[in-house]
């Protein structure tokens, strides 16, 4: 069975406190999952998550409580970015990781 070609990403609104959902291109590594904006920390979805890093994903028919933040690792970002160019044929952007909660 193929992975599921997006993830759809639950952040909730930094204004309006409202859910948000996206859908977006996302590359596992380890235990995470890591999607990139384009347009960096211009994008709304990294601006409700600096604001409130509880977020939601569903991967095909599950969905994952979890929390997502900005790495600073360079070793990290520089992985997660080879595996993006080779699945997606793009990297370029701000690396967002996302845990689920699964305790």
């Amino acid at each position: 069975m193929n992975p599921p070609k997006f993830l759809y990403l639950t952040t909730t609104g930094h204004k309006t406190g409202n859910p948000h959902e996206i859908e977006i291109w996302y590359v596992q590594h380890g235990d995470c999952y890591y999607i990139i904006s384009g347009i960096r920390e211009a994008a709304h979805w990294v601006r409700n998550i600096r604001a409130n890093p509880v977020i939601s994903f569903r991967l095909g028919e599950h969905t994952y409580p979890g929390r997502a933040i900005v790495p600073d690792d360079a070793e990290l970002i520089a992985a997660v970015k080879a595996k993006m160019d080779e699945k997606h044929g793009w990297s370029d952007g701000l690396v967002v990781e996302l845990c689920a909660n699964l305790g």
